[in-house]
C-alpha cells in the first residue's frame, strides 16, 4: 500500500513542501515569506509558529488532512556530526535544533516543523543525511595544523541520494561501490564514496576544494593571512569573501552560473577563463578523491544545479574521464531525496538511527 508523506524543507525566506506517495509526486509548493516578517524574530527557532501556520493553512486550502499523512519528514539541520541515514527524531534532537548549539540555519526547523505536526496525529517523523554527516577516516581529519582538525560539511542529502539512485540503476549495492561524487550547486562539494561511507569530502562551506558561484574555495594561505590583518576588512566581511561573495560572484558579479556559461559561449574571454578555471579546480578535486580510492573508481557522479550545464560537464569529463564512467544526475531534488530516505525505513529496507 502506498505511503503518504509530507516532506519539509525550509530556506531562510521560504519552506518548501512535497506531498508523495511513495516516491510520486503530488505536489509541491514553495511557500514564500516576507522578508520584513523573517527579520522581526530575533532567532530561527522565533520562526516556528509562522512556518506551522503557512504549512496547515495550505493543507487547509487545498483541503488535504494532515491525519491522511503516515509520516512527516524534514530537511536536517545543523547537529553534532553523525553517520549517514534516516534518524526518527528524538527530544534531544530537538533540543539541539532548537537552541542552535551547533549553529543557526533555515534547515533547522526542518526537524522542529516534522515532528509537530506528526505529534498532533500520531504518525512518525524523520530527517535524513543533514550537511553535518561525518564518515571520515581518521587520516582525512588531520589538516597540517594541529589546532585545525579537518570537518566533514558537505551536501550530503543530494550526494547519498544520486550515488544510490546510481547503485540500484545498475543492479549493485551503494554498499559495495567506490564513487565520486561532485555536487554542483551555490557551493561544490566532491566526496569518495568507499563501499557506503564518505571516507573524504571537502568542506564545501568554509573554504575547501573548488571555487564556486558563491564560495571561495581554497585559498592561498599566506596571502589570506595577509588580507586578514592588513587592516582593511573585518572578520564578517573576510567571510563574507569566502562565504556568500566569492566565487563567480567575486569576479564576475553573479551567482548565476548559466548567465556565466552563456556569456563565455558568447565569446566574453573573462567569463570563459573563470568558467574554464571551476571546471579545472573540480577535475583536480575530483582526481584527488581518486587517489583516496587507490584508483579503484566504480564511477564519477556530477550533480547539482551546474551540471545542467553541458559545457562544464565536457570539460570535466575530458580531464577525468581516464579515471572512470562519468554519470550525470543535474539538479538536487531534495524533496525526493527526502522520501526515499523515510520510505527505506518504512518498508522495512533499513533501520531509522537514534541521534
Amino acid at each position: 500500500m502506498l505511503k503518504k508523506l509530507l516532506i519539509i524543507n525550509p530556506g531562510s525566506t521560504s519552506t518548501k513542501i512535497g506531498i508523495y506517495n511513495d516516491l510520486t509526486e503530488e505536489s509541491s509548493v514553495t511557500l514564500r515569506h516576507d522578508a520584513k516578517e523573517i527579520e522581526q524574530y530575533p532567532d530561527i527557532f522565533s520562526q516556528y509558529g509562522f512556518r506551522v501556520k503557512a504549512i496547515t493553512g495550505y493543507l487547509e486550502e487545498k483541503g488535504i488532512p494532515l491525519g491522511s499523512f503516515d509520516a512527516f519528514v524534514g530537511r536536517g539541520g545543523l547537529l553534532k556530526p553523525i553517520e549517514s541515514g534516516t534518524y526518527r527524531i528524538s527530544e534531544e534532537m530537538l533540543s539541539d535544533l532548537k537552541s542552535g548549539a551547533y549553529g543557526q540555519h533555515a534547515s533547522n526547523l526542518g526537524g522542529v516543523l516534522a515532528h509537530e505536526l506528526a505529534k498532533e496525529t500520531g504518525k512518525e517523523a524523520f530527517i535524513a543525511d543533514p550537511v553535518v554527516v561525518d564518515e571520515l577516516q581518521e587520516v582525512a581529519r588531520i589538516s597540517g595544523m594541529p589546532e585545525i582538525k579537518r570537518r566533514s560539511i558537505f551536501h550530503a542529502l543530494n550526494q547519498k541520494a544520486v550515488a544510490k539512485r546510481y547503485a540500484k540503476e545498475t543492479g549493485r549495492e551503494y554498499e559495495s561501490l567506490d564513487l565520486i561524487v561532485c555536487h554542483m550547486g551555490g557551493g561544490i562539494s566532491t566526496g569518495a564514496h568507499h563501499r557506503g561511507r564518505v571516507i573524504d569530502v571537502n568542506n564545501a562551506l568554509d573554504g575547501e576544494g573548488a571555487f564556486s558561484p558563491e564560495r571561495s574555495g581554497g585559498l592561498p594561505a599566506g596571502q589570506l593571512v595577509d588580507m586578514c590583518f592588513s587592516g582593511m576588512y573585518s572578520q564578517q566581511e573576510i567571510r563574507k569573501k569566502i562565504t556568500g561573495r566569492g566565487g563567480l560572484v567575486a569576479y564576475l558579479g553573479t551567482n548565476d552560473a548559466r548567465a556565466v556559461d552563456n556569456l563565455a559561449q558568447s565569446g566574453d574571454r573573462q567569463a570563459r577563463l573563470i568558467f574554464d578555471a571551476m571546471a579545472y579546480q573540480v577535475s583536480k578535486d575530483i582526481a584527488a578523491n581518486a587517489a583516496v580510492l587507490k584508483g579503484r573508481v566504480d564511477a564519477i557522479i556530477l550533480t547539482g544545479g551546474i551540471a545542467w550545464s553541458k559545457s562544464i560537464v565536457e570539460m570535466i569529463r575530458q580531464s577525468v574521464g581516464f579515471i572512470a564512467e562519468v554519470v550525470v544526475y543535474p539538479g538536487e531534488d531534495e524533496l525526493l531525496a527526502l522520501s526515499e530516505a523515510a520510505l527505506r525505513v518504512l518498508n522495512g529496507e533499513e533501520e531509522a538511527k537514534t541521534y
